[in-house]
């Protein structure tokens, strides 16, 4: 860890100076306590940060992703019930099981998201608010991958044993949500005269009808995003099952934030904690931390560092912007990265390439003082949206 000011930390060994130079700015905010952490993963604006606050949120360091994290099951099966089959047919056959890509989302309402879908409509009429009103279909988003980072993953351990590993968020309906609410703090800091440094850390106070409306919006999205995850993560379960013709037994599931915002008590005072990419790691709690597409995952357990404010980083963290993987790599080269991997062979993913992003290895040697490492995860087969 490195204190690059009094009110800024660094668990970054790879971080360019854009990066630093708006953290910098972000941690000068007056409402900062005690201090934004930069995680090792840390890149643009700002992903990777952690940021307590008091009295205040800002909308677009939570993001316009409520609630992106990841979800991942332990399953009874091994490599060796997998050896000499198919691989591209699981894949294909979770493709067909779930929507992939943005702006594609089910037909219909199926049974296993009806509970869940009922469990959303009581936690929005409760907290006063209409989904719809965002987006007339969120009830056919539950159950849908989107596109960019997200992903589906069959993976091994280090004791070969099989893991179902899958990253996605709020979807559409979470997105309209954000973009609302940060929309509606720029409006209202140029309304009172407050001189931004920059309009993303435009923010709510709380006490005011925006930040009550934002908070109850917030956590159904949050709730969305989990519930999403777990609705997925059935769908996969059961396309394993078929394929393998026995039904998957759980040996361990863990559902975990990394783009939400939490009251917290750290320092002495209940802060707003806003952690855009990056996971909750109190010590005992366990956690997901993905590489890129084609390098190892980790199931994690937090360590509690208090002055990282009990986080850890998210993932490996983008070296590249995606134009710019796009002008530095070639489909070739991804195919060379996935050797071994079954994954739709397409050079829609090439700025996904593991090149792009920061080495996991790196990343995790960072964060030795925030998560020990569990199990470390090996892809078999990725699903991804274009």
């Amino acid at each position: 860890m490195e204190r690059l000011s009094a009110r800024l930390l660094s668990w970054a060994s790879l971080i360019d100076e854009k990066t630093l130079a708006q953290a910098h700015t972000t941690a000068r905010m007056p409402f900062i306590h005690p201090h934004l952490a930069l995680m090792p993963d840390a890149k643009g604006a700002t992903v990777g940060s952690v940021i307590p606050t008091l009295g205040a949120i800002i909308p677009a360091a939570v993001g316009v992703d409520i609630g992106c994290g990841m979800i991942a099951v332990r399953t009874q099966f091994t490599k060796s019930d997998l050896e000499g089959r198919d691989l591209a047919e699981l894949r294909e056959q979770i493709e067909r099981a779930i929507p992939l890509s943005a702006g594609r989302y089910n037909r219909k309402v199926v049974a296993s998201a009806e509970p869940r879908i009922a469990e959303l409509e009581q936690f929005a009429e409760k907290n006063g608010f209409d989904p719809a009103s965002y987006a007339g279909n969120w009830r056919l988003q539950l159950g849908t991958l989107g596109s960019g980072n997200h992903f589906i993953e069959v993976s091994v351990d280090e004791l070969d044993r099989v893991w179902l590993f899958l990253h996605s968020g709020s979807r559409g309906v979470g997105n309209k949500i954000a973009m609302r609410h940060i929309s509606v703090a720029q409006r209202l800091c140029k309304q009172w005269w407050i001189d931004l440094p920059d309009p993303d850390l435009a923010y709510l106070v709380e006490g005011t009808e925006e930040f009550t409306r934002y908070i109850r919006e917030l956590r159904w999205a949050q709730h969305f995003a989990l519930l999403n995850r777990e609705e997925m993560m059935d769908r996969v379960a059961r396309q394993v099952s078929e394929f393998l013709g026995t039904a998957v037994d759980e040996q361990e599931r863990i559902n975990c934030h990394h783009n939400f915002t939490e009251s917290e008590k750290h320092y002495g005072k209940q802060v707003w904690v806003s952690r855009k990419g990056a996971i909750q790691a109190d010590a005992g709690r366990p956690g997901l931390i993905p590489g890129s597409m084609g390098t190892a995952s980790y199931v994690v357990e937090g360590l509690g560092d208090p002055q990282s404010l009990n986080s850890s980083p998210h993932g490996a963290g983008r070296e590249y912007s995606r134009s710019a993987a796009r002008r530095t790599f070639t489909h070739e080269q991804l195919r060379e990265a996935m050797t071994g991997i079954e994954f739709r062979d397409t050079d829609a993913f090439v700025d996904e390439i593991p090149q792009a992003y920061k080495p996991i290895d790196r990343v995790m040697a960072d964060a030795a003082s925030l998560v020990s490492i569990r199990h470390t995860l090996r892809q078999l087969v990725n699903v991804k949206g274009d």
